[in-house]
């Protein structure tokens, strides 16, 4: 094998076969691969693509580059991956919920990438808890308590870590086929059974219109179903923040509301967990309605919350988050409202630019190497279509001094267009996949 070779057969349209990938994957891992040749093929296939065969190549290739887990426990190994937005903490809610209804959900899970919140970080919003543990405690969590959320170990995807990192140089980060390998090396490097994909699509997602989501979700879809995992996509709307909060804790709060039986505190974020469980369930052989029913029956008894909080103690955190959430969670000094400065409608909301607001309140990362204040964020952000008077509240911003919280009122103003009423969309925008 010559990576020369691979990469000017995959400039001049000749896809690589899958035994090229395979090597080409390894070499990512173990340094055969210069950062040179792997920039030089990440261009030729973001130019020229993989096609399918290639993508479940790479994607095979890049997850048996590392780890790769098996798991022998009494029910389905499943998972969701979300292609990120703004308010999107679905997956706090949806692995113990799984877990109420006999899945077993071994969750791989990132952090904070651009404008949108990373699960990990939330999570470690309470204290003491870390996402980081050996293989033998996330296995021990998984079985014991049904489900688990950590970060990658070092040894899951090596191949993918590495050209993902050289992808963010070299302006190649928007190829639907790295984008697909990237994202199942990871998953299928957990040993899942089945996967649900969740597509975001506007203008608080990565895929800003339907033509982009419709196409990442068909090319996740049919990759993992060629490589063996059964798997499902639901493309759905960003056009505002999914829950009516930005930030780590604040995030888990509202989700420790949604999880105490309260849908009225988030109900978009709690009827597509619900959704995306019940598709889940749907992979395993359940019917569609009964699935749903049991969904929304283990958040409405508490049985979800209860494994919440069991997984939580289970990863360091404190063993009452059940029943004393609101005291663990930090708070941010300052707290206060931004207004409306006219009467009209929440005409429409730029979801990006909300998200980069909580950036610069500290709430993500603006590069690698900062720390997150998990206490800032937004919380009570006015839903597209609410009916407001000059100076009602928009948004509440949680944050660390006065300063930081001036500049991210006028970002939330010039972010929320006060207007006429909007055409709202359909929170599933559509089904993709068997």
């Amino acid at each position: 094998m010559d990576a020369r070779a691979i990469i000017a057969g995959l400039r001049h349209g000749r896809p690589p076969s899958r035994a090229e990938l395979a090597w080409f994957a390894r070499g990512l891992a173990d340094g055969a691969v210069s950062d040179a040749q792997a920039g030089a093929f990440a261009m030729a296939a973001c130019l020229n693509g993989l096609g399918e065969a290639g993508r479940v190549a790479l994607s095979l290739g890049m997850r048996d580059s590392g780890d790769v887990l098996g798991w022998d426990l009494p029910g389905p190994v499943m998972d969701k991956h979300s292609t990120g937005g703004v308010g999107d903490c679905v997956s706090l809610i949806l692995a113990p919920a799984l877990a109420a209804c006999g899945v077993f959900v071994p969750m791989v899970s990132g952090r904070g990438l651009g404008h949108t919140g990373g699960t990990l970080d939330k999570l470690e919003a309470i204290p003491s808890l870390s996402t980081s543990v050996t293989e033998a405690r996330f296995r021990a969590i998984t079985a014991g308590v049904g489900c688990a959320i950590v970060s990658a170990t070092g040894n899951i995807a090596p191949a993918d870590r590495r050209l993902y990192a050289i992808r963010d140089v070299t302006a190649t980060v928007e190829s639907v086929d790295l984008i697909t390998a990237s994202i199942l090396s990871k998953k299928l490097a957990a040993g899942l059974e089945g996967l649900v994909l969740d597509v975001k699509c506007g203008s608080g997602a990565f895929m800003k219109s339907p033509q982009e989501a419709r196409a990442l979700a068909d090319a996740l879809c049919e990759t993992a179903n060629g490589a063996g995992t059964p798997a499902a996509a639901l493309l759905t709307d960003m056009s505002q923040p999914l829950a009516p909060a930005l930030g780590n804790a604040v995030e888990v709060a509202l989700c420790m509301e949604v999880l105490s039986g309260n849908r009225a505190a988030a109900p978009r974020l709690h009827d597509l967990t619900v959704a995306l469980c019940a598709r889940v369930l749907a992979l395993t052989g359940e019917d569609s309605a009964a699935a749903t029913a049991r969904v929304e029956g283990a958040i409405a008894s508490g049985h979800a919350m209860e494994i919440f909080a069991a997984m939580t103690h289970g990863l360091g955190g404190p063993p009452d988050m059940d029943s004393d959430w609101r005291r663990h969670l930090p708070r941010a000094p300052v707290v206060g409202e931004v207004t409306a400065p006219r009467a009209g409608h929440v005409a429409a909301i730029d979801g990006e630019a909300l998200g980069l607001a909580v950036v610069g309140l500290g709430g993500g990362r603006q590069v690698e190497s900062d720390r997150i204040d998990p206490s800032v964020g937004l919380s009570e952000v006015a839903p597209l279509g609410t009916r407001v008077e000059a100076g009602d509240p928009l948004a509440v911003i949680h944050a660390a001094d006065e300063s930081r919280a001036e500049a991210a009122a006028q970002a939330v103003r010039a972010a929320i267009t006060i207007g006429p009423v909007p055409t709202p969309a359909d929170l599933i925008l559509e089904r993709r996949g068997p």
